[in-house]
């Protein structure tokens, strides 16, 4: 009896040693990672499938004109958001950075074939100092408008004006960019609109109750 008692008695401080606190929170932390697996599981998404649509299209339009789909395909790639108030966020941020950097761009390119009009494929010192200016004064434009993720988009179009554009070119470029960019975001927002989810919902109740309605006799 003895002994029985004294099993018992350490079965119980056993019991009183488990941390209940500690467990919980391994179980909430596999919940919370299957959750996360769950939802960045690999899988072909609407999303996915409207940004290569917008793409694609930008592509087919500009074949059409023999034009350089480049800016505008990515402008239907900044276009595409989750939903249409995101489309128009992330679109409006590639298209406003686009002419932020553009214009910024002109002005200091233009400044600089002042210096050195002749076309030389050696970079002047005197890029380095316009491109650290520019960067301050685009990011400072950007703050100015409330629209802090035009930054990096402004960032890229200055520094290609600036190190990958002909001197005959710092004007038309920019502006061919800016143009090809807005065709761009608006090409991604109008695909973003018309599939919409709640559009594709509409459509997918439409043609599964025509389905059940074909099986009733």
């Amino acid at each position: 009896m003895e002994h029985l008692n004294d099993n018992f008695f350490e079965d119980d401080e056993l019991e009183h040693d488990i941390d209940y606190k500690e467990l919980e929170k391994i179980d909430n932390l596999r919940k919370s990672d299957a959750k996360v697996a769950k939802r960045f599981r690999f899988h072909v998404g609407m999303r996915n499938i409207k940004t290569a649509i917008a793409a694609t299209l930008c592509a087919f339009i500009y074949a059409f004109f023999e034009r350089n789909p480049t800016f505008a395909c990515i402008g239907a790639i900044f276009g595409m958001g989750s939903d249409f108030k995101d489309s128009k966020r992330s679109g409006g941020n590639r298209l406003f950075g686009t002419i932020i950097g553009g214009l910024i761009g002109m002005v200091l390119f233009y400044i600089y074939i002042q210096y050195y009009p002749e076309p030389t494929s050696n970079f002047r010192f005197m890029l380095f100092e316009l491109l650290f200016v520019g960067i301050i004064i685009l990011v400072l434009v950007c703050q100015l408008l409330v629209i802090p993720g035009a930054i990096q988009p402004a960032g890229v179009v200055l520094c290609i004006i600036l190190f990958n554009t002909p001197v005959d070119a710092y004007i038309t470029y920019p502006l061919n960019r800016i143009f090809d960019t807005a065709i761009g975001v608006i090409i991604g927002i109008a695909v973003n609109m018309l599939l919409s989810r709640e559009r594709i919902a509409k459509i997918k109740k439409f043609f599964t109750n025509k389905k059940i309605n074909r099986k009733e006799p």
